[in-house]
């Protein structure tokens, strides 16, 4: 299952995967991955969480998070859940290339039995209906 949540600057986006994370923690029967943009959610999730710097692995595009993501699956199929903070700035702001991603992400994580949630920093009027249909 994928969730998307999707809202401009300011709108609490961030706030509302920082408690998606919490909860999942809680609740989750395996381990809890939240890929980030810079490291700015250290102090606001649980130390349980395995939080990893996109920048830090050079991801710049989609299908470098994917590899990235099959990877850390490959080596560690106790992963339920993962949350992606800042889609745009991990892959850019092209909403093609996101919504690809998003039908990607719902495949994966269907595939794998795993739950998979991301913000992106955009206007929900201007999300196409491959996004739109997993806005939480």
């Amino acid at each position: 299952m994928i969730h998307v949540i999707m809202g401009l600057k300011g709108s609490g986006k961030t706030k509302k995967l920082i408690d998606a994370i919490n909860t999942a923690v809680a609740s989750a029967s395996g381990d809890v991955v939240c890929i980030e943009y810079g490291k700015k959610l250290t102090y606001d999730v649980t130390y349980k969480v395995r939080l990893v710097d996109s920048k830090e692995y050079g991801i710049r595009s989609a299908e470098m998070l994917k590899g990235f993501l099959s990877g850390m699956h490959a080596g560690n199929f106790d992963i339920t859940n993962v949350f992606i903070d800042n889609l745009y700035k991990t892959i850019g702001t092209d909403r093609a290339a996101a919504e690809d991603f998003v039908a990607w992400c719902a495949k994966f994580a269907a595939d794998n039995s795993m739950e998979i949630t991301m913000t992106i920093s955009d206007d929900p009027a201007e999300a196409g209906e491959g996004i739109k249909q997993y806005l939480a």
